[in-house]
């Protein structure tokens, strides 16, 4: 009796060095910035105009957390208020290209020169990238107490936002 003892190789092994580095990038989407102008009465008695919500912006971001890491979340603050006026802003649900564990927006907030969350819960996540991804940002003025107003023209308020964990 013969045998005919061939063998092939099926399987194989290769080992892969793969590095995911960790990621924690921001930023608003389109860049510039914007005019928000309060408009006098033109009777008297009558209030001052707020200026209409401005919703132009969008907040992009990547995230690739560590293994066992914290959720990362999104703050903002400003770098003066403006006497008798509350600047508010909110971060809608997020929209667009992205995916992952995006984050949760909160509530409106009152934005002060203390950084609030805006956005928490972020996993790892990508929104897209400009405007129409990510989280649309309505920001607007009000009034909050006519006794602390005072003329101001061109202040600068600028708004930061930081990603941290």
């Amino acid at each position: 009796m013969i045998y005919n003892l061939s063998f092939s190789q099926t399987t194989g092994s290769k080992t892969v060095a793969v590095t995911l580095p960790i990621v924690t990038l921001l930023d608003i989407e389109p860049t510039g910035t914007i005019a928000m102008n309060f408009t006098a009465p033109t009777e008297a008695g009558q209030p001052l105009t707020a200026p209409a919500q401005n919703i132009t912006k969008w907040i992009n971001y990547t995230s690739a957390i560590a293994p066992a890491g914290l959720t990362r979340r999104v703050t903002a603050s400003v770098n003066q208020t403006i006497p008798g006026v509350d600047i508010r802003l909110q971060a809608a649900a997020a929209a667009g290209s992205g995916g992952g564990t995006l984050g949760t927006p909160t509530a409106q907030v009152t934005l002060s020169t203390t950084a609030v969350n805006i956005i928490t819960g972020i996993g790892g996540a990508f929104t897209g990238n400009g405007a129409n991804n990510g989280h649309r940002l309505t920001i607007s003025l009000v009034v909050n107490n006519y006794a602390n107003l005072n003329t101001r023209t061109n202040t600068p308020v600028i708004i930061t936002y930081t990603i941290t964990e």
